[in-house]
């Protein structure tokens, strides 16, 4: 099994890497999808500070609790590549490469690109208001060293189409070696 590891701040196109395994038939996990649904089965509202909230407490102390709930969902899968979204430190890849080849993409794009994004995406735990917040956060837990250290990189300023062409690139240069 390969992994391929998506990171890359908010808004920055990780979505897009979603779209792809989906067209291509590969598993898809997401450290947020599991903070999404603790939020709803304690029946809270989903919000930027709620959201945080319990991100918070689902990583646990030493930050790897939500990564350690998703890649067990991830060993399961019997596909040869999955997709897995969500890391914000090295711990974590170093915590994922002991199960399983990894492969760190991430993707990029600059910081008023990524906020106008916030603005028209509209989604309920996002907020143009809490944009710089959140960008601190993600890089107080440590977000910037696997997107520093990443094998393979996604400039994320055009069509999401080119982005597709990119990652598409990647993993084809990973899977044939």
């Amino acid at each position: 099994m390969r992994i391929f590891i998506i990171v890359g701040m908010p808004a920055a196109g990780k979505s897009i890497a979603r779209t792809y395994a989906e067209k291509e038939g590969y598993p898809y996990h997401a450290t947020g999808d599991v903070v999404r649904a603790e939020v709803r089965a304690r029946g809270l509202k989903p919000g930027p500070d709620t959201m945080a909230q319990v991100s918070d407490e689902l990583r646990g102390e030493d930050g790897m609790g939500v990564t350690r709930v998703a890649l067990e969902k991830v060993l399961e899968e019997a596909s040869r590549i999955v997709f897995l979204e969500g890391m914000r430190s090295w711990p974590e890849i170093e915590l994922i490469r002991e199960k399983a080849e990894a492969v760190v993409v991430a993707f990029l794009a600059p910081r008023p690109l990524r906020r106008q994004r916030v603005i028209s995406r509209g989604r309920a735990d996002d907020s143009p208001e809490a944009f710089e917040e959140r960008d601190w956060r993600e890089i107080v837990y440590g977000a910037a060293i696997p997107i520093a250290l990443a094998d393979g990189y996604v400039v994320n300023t055009s069509t999401m189409e080119d982005a597709e062409k990119d990652l598409d690139a990647i993993v084809r240069r990973y899977d044939a070696g």
